[in-house]
């Protein structure tokens, strides 16, 4: 099953920057570059740590973890650098007439992005 969540407005937030949305038991980095959103498990897979606080690499389409410096591909989930080895989710994101909306799977376990030592 699958649930739409119409978050915000486009100009809200920033291009370049991060944003933690929490909805359910999920927490989730949105990130704008330009006109795109992207969404992604905001937990690092390696520690404990919010991703939506580490810096925006918005050429590379990356997010770093600000504790160990994993960087994180916002359009696959996958570490790019160390120390982290396991991908976060991705989630599907879209801009509908200026909003934000998010498409959650209900059927994903977000556990699987749970830290390595979780």
């Amino acid at each position: 099953m699958t649930a739409e969540h119409s978050l915000f407005a486009l100009d809200e937030i920033e291009s370049g920057t991060a944003r933690k949305v929490v909805i359910g038991d999920r927490e989730i980095a949105l990130v704008r570059i330009e006109d795109e959103v992207y969404a992604i498990g905001d937990t690092c897979t390696h520690d404990d740590v919010s991703l939506s606080e580490g810096f925006v690499e918005a050429e590379d389409f990356q997010i770093e973890c600000w504790r160990h410096g994993t960087m994180f591909n916002l359009k696959t989930g996958e570490p790019e650098t160390l120390p982290a080895v396991r991908p976060v989710l991705v989630y599907d994101v879209a801009v509908v007439d200026g909003q934000v909306i998010l498409t959650i799977d209900e059927s994903i376990d977000e556990s699987i992005d749970a830290p390595e030592d979780a």
